[in-house]
């Protein structure tokens, strides 16, 4: 444990800033003003001072006369000359001589302030100093001078430009005499000192707005000052184009405060003194002995510091009392304390405060910056009795009280505190603190909290102590949970309410979200009550059990696992995480700062689409938690059996079991044949509250399996049975059943199956082993749709390691994953008049995770075996089959072989190629039947090679045959001995055949030979850009060792100018060397189906992927000529390429508004390659883009920090959906992709909405016809928040307009995404889709109650409240709740007269667990618009 006693000397860079940065607050009136008249960001503006000239300074000749060691020193303060203030902080030059009567100060001043009124003045004092006896100096003042800085313009611009200023006699605080109160002009009443005048300039500094988060307002300050956060200049002046340091996330957890003697003691004894201060100072009422002060909440602020402010808003979290040394939860008992002892509720155990969730805090490396606590009490009256329902009144009031306060700087040497627990002592009383508030202090902690170093054992109890721990953001093993939702309420309140500039708000990064706790108050009736500076804040309810991030382990290799990477939409919380830019209307701008050209600052995570859900390490759980009449329904279905070759049922493995895998096993399997099997079974549906009971009724899949083309399921029904009786908890899963084309279920045997068949046939030569290394290392990502509205549901994976036979015939596992998503949700704010119709500057955005539903899955493996004649050696790789060695042939021609890969081929090529010029030279080629004579001659010539030589591709062999009647075929431009050259080129051509994927580096060494006997300097030159010679030295090496090449290895061996077509290389007579190449492809095709269910029966079997030549790399032919010093070929390398699919390592869907850039920012993890023997080297990591047109880049940075990769997508108009690849390299030469993501980007059009909570509110889309008639149908994500009109199938006509109507009634308040997709109900294509981007406010409260319910199971609790009509004629109220399944009415519609009143009867269900939760009842009119909204919060106990 990390001890920090001595606060004061340990934090003694932090204690400098602060001492020096203490300034004066202008006057409140002023700022009020200045509120009033709008101006509520701040300014930049830069003072030059350029020289003083004070030929006639009073006494200035005898002095220098007499003193020679006076100096000069200027002086210069803020004012406010309405109110006579002095404010700020005064600046005070380096002391200077005076030279010829003249002082250069060329000193350069900043400050920003958001008092643009013409009373804000700047007063500047000329001082000397002289020395006196005893080492000090004498300050006299010699004159002053007053600087006007805004105008009376309405705009209140700076009056820039460059000034001249007269120095007056005296002292400035004669400014504060009477007589100067409204004066204006001060020159009528001050006497100029004449020849004195000091030359400046002020102006408006706009690139100070990027740091006025680091510098208070009224602040005048100078460019070399110690400002933390900000970076050093080498010019000295760090404020004239300011940069800011690195900001890096770390997580406060394990937080408690410890109060001494006890918590219980020290509270007991707090309450004492107010309550006597209370009635010493109030006049007792009727209820005077009743009205005793209690503990409403207790209150942790903590914030980052840096001497001179805050970096961002301190955040407010809810401390609890918890046992003695415990860091677990708390009981969820009462928070309030009071004089009342109750010896049953107080525990013998001494107590302290915890905070249960973990805060993220964004610090930068500078010893003074400091890290602030403040402890603070909220105290109220009791708010009435607990029998019966109160209504809370706005003005009761609420006070609070700081009661300790420390601060802890991380970063001061030694910083050993990594990894360790850390106790910082508290301290109280008068003294100066970040704050700047009163600290309650007693005589007993004001001996304790001395500042002198404790070193006596044991005296640490009598100190007050808070204890936690830091741990880096990028380093820690356990997810980040966020800070409550109070917090950020309060955060934006409290913005809402700064007069800071908007930029300086976009700053605010809301905390990540937290682990799952027990439900807290959300609105407490202090909030309601106290017209505090900060509303109450709690603990929010939402779990991510899917953020969790773990070092990766990520290898350089095609086929990395899968599950080495996690995908969330918080920065701070996982390895990878994506990020968002947008820009929203900033909120009142003046034209001023828009000319000025302020420089834009990055916003935080504001997403415009749907979020992203990777399934990695923490995928979906696929032990089964159905109960054991679930999987009696399931197995009695009668699903087709996985069986054998000889019709055994296959093993079944456990998936919650542990897979031993022996790749020797494996390999030596007789059974090298595998079909491997996907059984999808049923699907169990989980309630949720925006959805109806049924939803969903059918649905589809989409994934892809190794390199087999992406499989579109058919679509599928969700059956369920009327005979197995059903409890609402506990829902059963529903059986899969294929549907046919005309719309009836399929009779056949439930569920679908989809096999894949792997064998010596479909893989390539080596493939073997990286096929079980998929299987053993990678998760299958799998989409599951809504068939009808073709809205996803969610996604989930299967772990594919539990298909591995391991020498078995045949293995069969039953996986029950959960499907999950994500859903984006800003904080909700309240309705204010401002709000209306304007879209908020900033809305930070939480994620959750929503499960819904589980999918029943069978996978398995059943071994078939090869026939040993036809059987290839898949699993072996050719030795050095990289290496292309043209052949010496005994023929008429000198050169290479025309094809490396089989040599019985060469003399027969050779010698059929020159009978066919011997025949072509006998007869003239200009006759009419030439052409079709030599295509037949020469379709016999490649007829006959074809037998002799291997298998190649029907295209390879169709150019290769256009390509000879091409060099054959006369024309006006080729004469006959060009197409003889043409022919004798084809006889020092080497073929060599290449199996390539995306991404994927294909290395091979040519051995070329001169056969001259004088040296020749070759030229190697190749046709296409994706096949070029290695030139580099350690890259050849890399390669080499990577394919375990052993030829010789040549430094230097390339000359490389600029300008030459290629490199040179030297050789000697008769030599041969190896030139190195590499073919590497980043592009291909993005060809892909529509999106909605297939009609037609999944394809099966290798033939499918054979058959499927879509998302490959063009299959093409290269060639590399080596050239000759007279330009004439030496020997030419054609290359042919047969593309082979890639493997998807994973798999991302967004949605994006269409015609609009995508930008994102996917966040990685720090990568380190486990081949290198040092862990501090940072693996080198880059990326490439399939698509050209799609901006891919990634930014190296500083090790620790976390490297993003960026993409810039191009719209496309509603509802195209773009694909395309990301590869991620983890080596230096990018051999082969560690990671191919697969991107679809979702265009949809996007609709902004503005609504408020409970009410309904009406939107109009608009749908446009097509060139066909349509039968569409309209579907909405949410249909328990959205009402579509039409509702049921219309008629859309060819190029005709159809009005949709929406009808919102959200129940949740904050920024959230809705989707509504227009369906072709007859082909089940989507036609239109649309995003609504909802901004939910939460409504104005009219009254506010408390309930208590008591906890288990029991009849629940009724409650009435009394509502008055009021309105002088009878009306219609429907009653609406935003927790129907906790609150119950008596009658959800009633109707009054005018004036009288009604009770509208509640019932409350019942809970099984401690806890406190608000609920909200509208009443509604008939047309579903709020009249009342209530506020009842329920404490279960």
């Amino acid at each position: 444990m990390v001890k920090t006693e001595d606060t004061f000397n340990m934090a003694d860079g932090w204690r400098e800033v602060f001492e020096r940065s203490r300034v004066v607050p202008p006057p409140s009136q002023t700022v009020r003003l200045a509120l009033e008249n709008h101006f509520t960001h701040s300014t930049g503006l830069q003072l030059h001072l350029s020289r003083l000239t004070a030929a006639h300074l009073p006494q200035t000749q005898d002095m220098s006369g007499g003193e020679p060691d006076v100096t000069y020193q200027l002086r210069v303060t803020l004012f406010d000359r309405n109110h006579q203030h002095f404010f700020g902080k005064t600046w005070r030059s380096p002391p200077q001589r005076m030279k010829n009567n003249k002082i250069a100060l060329n000193e350069v001043l900043y400050f920003h302030t958001s008092l643009r009124l013409p009373s804000a003045v700047v007063v500047l004092e000329v001082v000397s100093l002289s020395p006196r006896p005893d080492g000090s100096q004498q300050a006299l003042g010699r004159g002053f001078t007053v600087l006007e800085l805004f105008t009376n313009r309405p705009e209140a611009q700076a009056a820039d430009g460059d000034r001249r200023l007269s120095l007056h006699h005296g002292s400035p605080r004669s400014l504060l005499h009477p007589l100067l109160r409204d004066t204006v002009d001060y020159s009528s009443l001050l006497k100029t000192i004449d020849g004195a005048h000091l030359d400046c300039a002020i102006k408006n500094h706009p690139a100070l707005v990027s740091v006025m988060h680091l510098l208070p307002e009224n602040v005048l300050i100078s460019g070399n000052e110690n400002i933390p956060g900000l970076a050093a200049s080498p010019t000295g002046d760090a404020l004239l184009r300011p940069q800011l340091l690195k900001m890096l996330p770390f997580t406060l957890n394990r937080l408690t405060v410890s109060l001494q003697p006890s918590l219980q003691k020290f509270e007991s004894q707090l309450l004492q003194l107010i309550n006597v201060d209370c009635h010493n100072t109030k006049q007792p009422g009727p209820e005077g002995p009743l009205r005793t002060v209690v503990i409403q909440e207790r209150r942790l602020h903590v914030g980052v510091h840096n001497g001179w402010c805050f970096l961002d808003k301190p955040q407010v979290v809810v401390l609890e009392p918890l046992a003695s040394g415990a860091r677990g939860r708390s009981d969820g008992t009462s928070k309030q304390s009071t004089l009342v002892k109750d010896s049953s509720a107080i525990s013998t155990l001494p107590q302290t405060l915890g905070l249960r969730s973990s805060l993220e805090l964004r610090l930068t490396n500078h010893r003074a910056l400091a890290i602030v606590f403040q402890l603070e009490w909220v105290f109220s009256a009791p708010i009435g009795r607990e029998t019966m329902l109160s209504a809370t009144s706005t003005s009761r009031a609420a006070f609070l009280q700081c009661l300790r306060w420390g601060i802890w700087c991380p970063f001061q040497e030694p910083a050993d505190w990594k990894g360790e627990e850390i106790q910082l002592v508290l301290q109280g009383g008068a003294k100066p603190n970040p704050h700047g508030v009163m600290v309650y202090s007693t005589e007993m902690s004001a001996k304790t909290q001395s500042p002198a170093p404790l070193s006596a054992p044991g005296s640490a109890q009598a100190k007050d102590t808070v204890t936690f721990r830091l741990s880096s953001g990028l380093e820690r093993k356990a997810s980040s949970p966020k800070a409550s939702l109070r917090t950020k309420q309060e955060d934006v309140s409290r913005h809402r309410r700064s007069p800071s500039s908007p930029l300086q708000a976009h700053r605010y990064i809301p905390p990540a979200s937290p682990p799952e706790s027990p439900p807290g108050p959300g609105l407490s009736l202090s909030q309601l009550a106290a017209t505090s500076r900060y509303p109450t804040i709690s603990h929010s309810s939402s779990a991510l059990p899917w953020q969790q991030s773990f070092p990766s382990l990520l290898h350089p290799s095609p086929l990395a696992s899968a599950h080495q990477l996690s995908h969330v939409a918080c920065s701070s919380v996982s390895n990878i995480a994506h990020l968002e830019m947008d820009l929203h209307r900033g909120g009142d701008v003046s034209p001023s700062a828009q000319d000025e050209g302020d420089q834009l600052q990055e916003l935080p995570f504001t997403p415009v689409h749907a979020p992203v859900i990777t399934l990695g390490m923490n995928m979906p759980s696929s032990c089964s938690v159905s109960s054991r009449s679930s999987l009696a329904h399931l197995y009695s279905a009668g699903f087709p059996d996985i069986v054998d070759c000889a019709g055994q049922a296959a093993e079944v493995l456990d998936p919650t079991e542990p897979v031993p895998f022996d790749p020797q096993r494996e390999e030596s399997d007789p059974l090298q044949g595998n079909v491997l099997v996907f059984q999808f079974l049923a699907f169990t549906r989980i309630p949720a509250a925006d959805v109806g009971p049924d939803w969903p009724e059918n649905i589809y899949f989409t994934f892809q399996f190794y390199r087999f083309p992406p499989v579109t399921s058919q679509q599928l029904k969700l059956l369920t049975s009327d005979r197995v009786q059903q409890k609402a908890t506990v829902p059963l899963p529903c059986v899969l059943a294929s549907i046919n084309k005309d719309g009836t279920v399929n009779s056949g045997s439930p569920g679908l199956q989809v096999q894949f068949r792997v064998d010596e046939g479909f893989l390539k030569p080596g493939e073997k082993r990286w096929f079980l290394r998929y299987l053993a290392l990678h998760t299958m990502h799998i989409d599951i749709w809504d068939s009808d509205s073709l809205l996803l549901i969610g996604s989930t994976a299967v772990e594919l390691k539990y298909m591995l036979r391991q020498g078995k015939s045949a293995v069969q596992a039953l996986h029950e994953v959960e499907v999950l998503t994500t859903d984006y949700v800003g904080e909700d704010t309240l309705l204010t008049s401002a709000d209306v119709g304007r879209r908020p500057a900033l809305s930070p955005v939480t994620v959750h995770t929503i499960v819904r539903g589980r999918l029943h899955i069978r996978t398995g493996n059943i071994g078939n075996p090869v026939d040993p004649s036809r059987r290839r050696a898949a699993d072996v790789m050719a030795s050095h089959s990289n290496i292309i060695t043209p052949r010496v042939v005994i023929a008429g021609f000198r050169g290479g072989s025309l094809s490396s890969r089989n040599i019985l081929q060469l003399n027969a090529r050779n010698a059929a190629q020159a009978h066919r010029l011997e025949i072509d030279g006998q007869h003239d080629l200009n006759e009419p039947d030439g052409g079709r004579r030599k295509l037949n001659c020469m379709a016999a010539v490649h007829q006959r090679e074809g037998k002799e030589e291997a298998k190649i591709t029907d295209r390879t062999k169709e150019a290769r045959l256009a390509r000879g009647l091409y060099q054959i075929k006369p024309s006006e431009k080729h004469s006959k001995a060009e197409g003889i050259a043409n022919m004798l080129s084809q006889a020092i051509t080497t073929q060599h055949l290449l199996y390539a994927s995306l991404g994927s580096a294909e290395y091979m060494e040519f051995v070329l030979k001169n056969p001259f006997n004088v040296p020749q300097t070759v030229t190697v030159h190749s046709d296409d850009p994706e096949l070029s010679a290695i030139t580099n030295t350690e890259e050849w090496s890399y390669f080499k060792a990577l394919t375990k090449t052993p030829t010789p290895l040549e430094e230097n061996m390339f000359q490389l100018e600029e300008g030459a077509p290629g490199p040179r290389v030297y050789l000697r007579p008769k030599e041969s060397i190896h030139i190195p190449l590499k073919y590497q492809s980043f592009f291909c095709d993005h060809t892909m189906a529509l999106q909605g269910p297939s009609f037609q029966p999944t394809g099966k079997g290798s033939q499918m992927a054979k058959k499927n030549l879509s998302n490959l790399v063009a299959a093409k032919t290269m060639k590399v000529t080596f050239k000759a010093e007279d330009g004439k070929p030496m020997a030419i390398c054609q290359v042919n390429v047969e593309p082979t699919p890639h493997v998807v390592d994973q798999t991302f869907r967004l949605y994006h508004p269409e015609l609009c850039f995508l930008k994102k920012a996917i966040r990685l993890p720090p990568w380190n390659d486990p081949t290198v023997g040092d862990p501090d080297v940072r693996t080198h990591i880059s990326v490439r883009c399939s698509d050209p047109n799609i901006i891919c880049q990634t930014r190296m940075l500083v090790p620790g920090e976390p490297q993003d990769v960026y993409l810039k997508v191009p719209g496309s108009p509603s509802p195209h959906i773009k694909m395309f690849f990301v590869m991620v390299f983890t080596d230096k030469w990018m051999a082969a992709p560690s990671q191919i993501w697969q991107i679809y980007v979702h265009f949809v059009e996007r609709v902004d909405v503005s609504c408020v909570t409970g009410q309904r509110s009406c939107q109009s889309l608009v749908l446009r016809g097509k060139q066909a008639v349509r039968k569409v149908k309209c579907f909405s994500s949410h249909p328990q928040e959205i009402e579509l009109d039409p509702e049921g199938v219309f008629v859309l006509p060819p190029a005709a307009v159809q009005e949709l109507q929406l009808k919102v009634q959200p129940w949740r308040a904050g920024s959230r995404f809705l989707y509504v997709n227009a369906v072709d109900a007859e082909n089940r294509r989507l036609v239109t889709a649309w995003l609504l981007c909802l901004n939910v406010y939460r409504p104005v409260l009219s009254k506010a109650f408390e309930v208590c319910v008591p906890v288990g199971g029991g009849r629940g609790s009724s409650r009435k409240i009394t509502y008055t009509n009021p309105y002088t004629s009878s009306r219609s109220f429907l009653l609406r709740s935003d927790h129907p399944d906790l609150l119950q009415f008596k009658e959800e519609k009633f109707q009054i007269s005018g004036g009288e009143s009604y009770t509208i009867g509640l019932r409350f269900a019942t809970s099984q667990s401690p806890g406190s939760v608000e609920i909200l009842v509208y009443v509604n009119n008939l047309e579903e618009k709020t009249e009342e909204t209530f506020c009842v919060k329920v404490n279960y106990s």
